[in-house]
C-alpha cells in the first residue's frame, strides 16, 4: 500500500508516517515545512515541498500514485484564523479541494483519511461529546474543519471518493511545536523544563481531553483499512477531561522529578477569544468500529514528552538536524 501524508513533516503527521512505515506501508510526504521539519520525515520518505494550493500539485499526487491519502496539512492557529479568515480559509478549505480534486483525477485512490478537529462542535452540550452532538463552530478555524468534512461527503456522493473522518481531541507528544499558539502540554513542557511558570488564560478550570500522539497515529492506520469506516466520522479522544491548572502542576512535579526544576507560581492572563471552558470526546463509535481506544494513560504520555525535551536540551542543533 502506499500512502501520500499531507503535513507528514509536522507533529501529528511525522507520527502517522512512522506508524505507516512500522506496518510496512510506502510513504510520500507533502509539506511546505511552513511549520513542519525535514527532520521529522524519516530516511527513504519521499519528501514534495509544496504547498497544497501549488498548481503542480495534483502532478506529485499522479506521480506518486498513493492509493490512501492523509490529509493532516492545514492552518491550526484558532487565533490565526480570527485575524485572517480569508487565509485560513485558502488553505484549509481551497487546499482541502485542490488535494480532492487531484484525488479524483488519478482515480486510483481508495480512501482519504482526514484530520478534523473537536473544534467543530463549538460549547458542548454534553460531555463527553459524541459524534452526533450540534455542530456550532465558534472560530473559522473550526468552520474549516467541518466545511471539509462536507465536501468529503460531497465527492464520495458525485465520484465514490471514499473517505473517513477522524476529530480529534488536544494531541500531544514528542515533536509538539511549543512556539506561538503551539498545543497547551508543549507550552507547558517548554516553559517548566527551563524553571519558568506556566501560563494559564483565564482561571486555569477549563477541562481538556489530551490524546497521546501514537493513539492517533493508530487511528489513522486503523480508518485506512476498516472497510466499515467508509463515509463515517470518528472522535479520537480519551473520554478524561483534566483542568489545565492540574495538568500545570503535574508537569512542574514531573519537571522537579526530571531536572530539579522548583515549581514557580502559574501566570493568569485574560482569556482568548474562540476558547471554550470544556471539552471532551466520547470515543465509543471509534472503539466500536475501527477498535481503536487509547493506550498510553496521561501520566505515561506525559512523562515521555517532558523526557523528549529534556534530550532535545542535552543535544546540540547540529546532532538535532541530523535526525
Amino acid at each position: 500500500m502506499r500512502a501520500l501524508v499531507t503535513g507528514g513533516a509536522g507533529f501529528i503527521g511525522s507520527h502517522v508516517v512512522e506508524r505507516l512505515l512500522q506496518a510496512g506501508w510506502q510513504v510520500g510526504v507533502v509539506d511546505d515545512l511552513s511549520t513542519g521539519q525535514r527532520a521529522n520525515v524519516p530516511p527513504g520518505v519521499q519528501l514534495h515541498v509544496s504547498s497544497l494550493l501549488d498548481p503542480e500539485l495534483p502532478e506529485w499526487v499522479a506521480y506518486f500514485g498513493p492509493d490512501v491519502v492523509f490529509h493532516l496539512a492545514a492552518q491550526v492557529k484558532v487565533s490565526r484564523s480570527l485575524a485572517a479568515p480569508v487565509r485560513d480559509a485558502q488553505i484549509n478549505i481551497e487546499g482541502s479541494i485542490r488535494l480532492l480534486e487531484a484525488c479524483r483525477q488519478l482515480g486510483k485512490v481508495r480512501r482519504v483519511v482526514y484530520a478534523s478537529s473537536a473544534a467543530v462542535y463549538g460549547e458542548p452540550h454534553v460531555l463527553p461529546l459524541p459524534e452526533e452532538h450540534p455542530i456550532h463552530p465558534l472560530t473559522p478555524y473550526g468552520l474549516s474543519k467541518y466545511t471539509v468534512e462536507q465536501y468529503l461527503a460531497i465527492y464520495r456522493h458525485l465520484y465514490g471518493l471514499s473517505y473517513t473522518v477522524l476529530r480529534y481531541a488536544n494531541v500531544y507528544g514528542p515533536r509538539q511545536d511549543a512556539s506561538g499558539e503551539g498545543g497547551v502540554v508543549a507550552i507547558f513542557a517548554e516553559r517548566v523544563s527551563h524553571g519558568k511558570a506556566p501560563v494559564l488564560f483565564g482561571d486555569g478550570a477549563q477541562t481538556r481531553d489530551f490524546v497521546y500522539a501514537s493513539d492517533v497515529a493508530q487511528a489513522n492506520l486503523l480508518a485506512a483499512q476498516t472497510p466499515e469506516a467508509d463515509g463515517q466520522v470518528f472522535n479520537i479522544g480519551t473520554s478524561q477531561p483534566i483542568r489545565i491548572d492540574e495538568l500545570a502542576d503535574h508537569m512542574q512535579r514531573e519537571a522537579a522529578r526530571l531536572w530539579g526544576v522548583p515549581a514557580v507560581p502559574r501566570v493568569h492572563q485574560a482569556p482568548r477569544p474562540g476558547d471554550i471552558r470544556d471539552s471532551c470526546l466520547d470515543y465509543r463509535k471509534a472503539k466500536e468500529v475501527l477498535g481503536w481506544q487509547p493506550q498510553v494513560p496521561l501520566d505515561e504520555g506525559l512523562r515521555r514528552t517532558l523526557e523528549w525535551y529534556r534530550q532535545q536540551r542535552l543535544v546540540g542543533p547540529a546532532e538535532r538536524s541530523d535526525r
